[in-house]
């Protein structure tokens, strides 16, 4: 960077790093536009269309002139919904005033960040951890804090590794169940001991729950917030949306429920920036509870397709002579171990792209090395060919 340009940005903007995800979806879409038969396995979004009834809503919003400033933690009859479906699961009497919509659930967990840590915090991060968790830390001044969980544990940190990892510093911890990027699923008993070791030691709890209903093998869905004892639920914030489960990542729509006094400070951080999310989105989301069996029916419909590829894909990496592979149960990702191989994975992610016109993401854009990230939203035929150039190129490599 020349010394020019290091005047003219920010702390800030000098520091941050762009998504590595985000590159790779659009380096495989840049291959695909210049006429490139790519299989990308890159994207974290379904491949699938928003479901009609939806679209339907938010048209109508549109043909009824729903085109203004809306309150800027939400339409009201959305944020309703929102607090009465999360009250019915059991998550405690949850008021329309705790719930805030967002333009994406990355702007949901950016302004929990945001609200809840000071310059100098700590945040501690399981590894391997979406990519977008520490700039967002850092963005808030604070300092990201990593708890490696290895392949052997399924991708999960233990209570004695958080004990471990807590300093008078830390403030917050984040966890991601289903995670991106390898589909770790916490168990009942698991989340409920973390969620334990997190609230006794004073610290707040982000849970990212954005693929809450994206969930195979009969795993049931979990939420810290419905772990910890009543009278210490307040320090857990709860951040989901519609982009993963009902696919409108476009629509960009987080949601957000917290205590009240955070959801205030994160409704007023969303004046300032963003004010509110799209106001037409919004009614198109609210259609999700309104038409509640349409919903389901879509989310069923969908979450089979998921699961076929899922177990596919998984056997099939396994099946090839120095992979290993984790059997994800949430999302729609898979984390394949390709230390065999003795490449680092940013290299091995870019001959792959380069020698194969796969694309995949390096497992050190998550802070775990020597794997690669899968998604299998895509679609069956792609798998199939993206499988057989990968088998190819493995093969090579071993020589």
């Amino acid at each position: 960077m020349s010394e020019s340009t290091s005047n003219v940005l920010s702390t800030w903007a000098r520091n941050i790093a762009p998504s590595p995800t985000l590159a790779v979806d659009a380096k495989a879409k840049a291959l695909k536009a210049a006429g490139e038969d790519v299989c990308g396995f890159g994207a974290g979004e379904p491949d699938f269309d928003t479901p009609d009834f939806i679209k339907d809503a938010a048209a109508a919003a549109l043909a009824a002139g729903r085109t203004k400033y809306a309150p800027t933690p939400g339409i009201p009859a959305l944020r309703k919904a929102i607090a009465a479906d999360y009250s019915a699961r059991g998550f405690g009497g949850i008021a329309e005033s705790q719930v805030v919509v967002s333009p994406g659930g990355k702007m949901s967990c950016y302004l929990a960040i945001l609200a809840t840590v000071s310059p100098g915090d700590e945040v501690l991060i399981p590894a391997p951890y979406w990519v977008s968790y520490p700039e967002m830390v850092k963005l808030a001044g604070g300092v990201p804090r990593f708890i490696p969980a290895a392949p052997g544990s399924g991708f999960k940190i233990t209570p004695a590794q958080l004990r471990a990892a807590i300093t008078p510093r830390s403030k917050l911890l984040i966890l991601n169940s289903p995670s991106n990027p390898t589909g770790a699923v916490y168990g009942e008993a698991e989340l409920r001991a973390l969620t334990a070791a997190a609230l006794d030691a004073g610290l707040l709890i982000l849970s990212d729950e954005i693929y809450e209903h994206l969930l195979y093998d009969n795993t049931p869905s979990l939420s810290p917030a419905l772990l910890a004892p009543a009278e210490k639920a307040a320090n857990v914030i709860t951040v989901s949306g519609f982009a993963k489960t009902y696919s409108m990542t476009g629509w960009r729509l987080g949601t957000l429920v917290a205590a009240p006094e955070i959801a205030r400070a994160v409704a007023d951080l969303q004046s300032q920036t963003t004010s509110n999310a799209t106001t037409f989105a919004q009614y198109g989301a609210l259609a999700v509870y309104e038409h509640p069996a349409k919903a389901r029916a879509a989310l069923a419909q969908m979450l089979a397709r998921f699961d076929s590829r899922r177990l596919r894909l998984w056997e099939a990496l396994n099946a090839i002579p120095g992979i290993t592979c984790h059997r994800s149960q949430g999302a729609f990702y898979l984390f394949p171990d390709i230390r065999s191989f003795g490449l680092p994975s940013s290299e091995f992610a870019a001959r792959l792209l380069d020698d194969e016109r796969v694309a995949v993401v390096p497992g050190s854009a998550f802070g775990a090395e020597g794997h690669v990230r899968f998604s299998y939203a895509t679609s069956e035929e792609t798998i199939e060919k993206g499988l057989e150039r990968l088998t190819r190129f493995c093969a090579k490599l071993r020589g």
